[in-house]
């Protein structure tokens, strides 16, 4: 079986090293045109997992890549090299202010507790005994992981699987595919820009914000987009507990990470960025028009914040649900998807790989059934729902 994997992070490395393990005699070949990853979704995320979605296959997807992140050294070490994913344990905390909010963190948690997720819910009260530093006086309700959610480098860890794929057998080919052979119903060959021509079985495309541009080169459309997301580097005067990452109703999110912070800003439906807009400019102005004000209502210690850096990465949006495209294309049975996470994708490589790796190998899904991911519910516009987006 000749399999070529059209991305190199985290995803794409994911599905090459299991596709390794399952298959030992594959010929798996990434495509990938920058091996340093610096535009990567993978290395410019906040690199967070969570437990607290509102499905429950998001859910498993995120305790499977707990597993991977808990257990890196017999999942990812080579030689027995030491291994340091930066994993830190620390939870996210959900608030909600109004009755709807509140709702809707009951519902959430009555399909993650379903799915074993160690998830408490607090009042007011709690809240405040246990967060002195939070402002409670206006929440109904917070959700928080009691374990099993924190941060981790998100970097180490798609590199860490391009290294563990690599020894298991997998290469890597830097190079852009800028064309395709096709038949009548599948792909043949990958055209590269290296003038390099890949003839596979099968495609697998798991290039995040670029996916829509490779559908299109081969003729396969994939309603994915570029959409960028800015975080923001602060330090606040007074000296505050580690923070678990906190969603905060007003569309912010912070987490405390060395001696200070970080935080950004989720557009609503109504706000989104164009698409493609450029990652060496980050939108400096949403800090004073969108995150401070809502950090200072929420932390008041942070109404004396300095802000000392920001950075900026891609969501990779598939704006139906924000949920992943996963298994063949619709209009091409040998193109395998595996994007389209609206950043989550990070946190679920690891599922997501393991499952692509299952449906070439076996032709179905093994460990966990990925099928409410597939891509022909773009057909009917039949969206997977999902209320936890961040």
């Amino acid at each position: 079986m000749r399999v070529a994997i059209i991305g190199g992070g985290a995803i794409g490395a994911a599905c090459a090293m299991f596709l390794r393990r399952l298959a030992p005699h594959a010929d798996v070949r990434v495509i990938e045109p920058d091996p340093t990853l610096r535009l990567a979704s993978s290395a410019r995320s906040a690199a967070s997992i969570r437990q607290q979605f509102s499905n429950a296959l998001n859910v498993r997807l995120s305790q499977f890549g707990l597993q991977v992140l808990r257990e890196a050294h017999d999942w990812l070490a080579v030689d027995d090299a030491p291994l340091d994913l930066g994993f830190v344990e620390s939870g996210y905390l959900f608030v909600a202010t109004g009755d709807a909010g509140a709702q809707a963190l009951r519902d959430n948690h009555a399909v993650q507790r379903e799915a074993g997720a160690p998830v408490q819910l607090l009042d007011a009260a709690e809240l405040a005994r246990r967060m002195p530093w939070l402002r409670s006086d206006d929440v109904r309700l917070a959700s928080l992981g009691s374990g099993g959610e924190g941060w981790f480098d998100g970097e180490a860890f798609a590199r860490a699987l391009a290294r563990k794929a690599r020894a298991l057998g997998a290469h890597w080919h830097p190079a852009r595919v800028v064309g395709f052979e096709r038949g009548a119903h599948a792909l043949r060959t990958a055209q590269l820009s290296d003038g390099t021509r890949f003839e596979a079985d099968a495609f697998v495309l798991a290039a995040g914000a670029w996916s829509h541009a490779v559908g299109a080169l081969a003729g396969a459309p994939v309603p994915v987009f570029a959409r960028r997301r800015t975080v923001f580097v602060f330090s606040c005067p007074t000296p505050l507990p580690r923070t678990p990452l906190v969603v905060d109703p007003a569309g912010i999110w912070f987490r405390s990470e060395g001696a200070g912070f970080i935080g950004g800003w989720s557009p609503g439906a109504h706000d989104a960025d164009p698409d493609d807009l450029p990652l060496d400019e980050p939108d400096l102005d949403q800090f004073e028009q969108r995150l401070w004000p809502a950090l200072a209502h929420r932390v008041p210690a942070f109404d004396a914040l300095r802000r000392s850096g920001a950075w900026a990465g891609y969501y990779e949006v598939h704006p139906l649900d924000h949920n992943g495209l996963v298994g063949p294309h619709p209009q091409c049975a040998n193109l395998l998807l595996a994007c389209g996470f609206s950043g989550h994708g990070l946190q679920h490589a690891a599922g997501i790989g393991r499952g692509v790796a299952e449906w070439l190998v076996h032709g179905g899904y093994r460990s966990l059934d990925l099928t409410p991911l597939a891509a022909t519910r773009l057909a009917g516009g039949a969206a997977l729902v999902e209320r936890a987006i961040i």
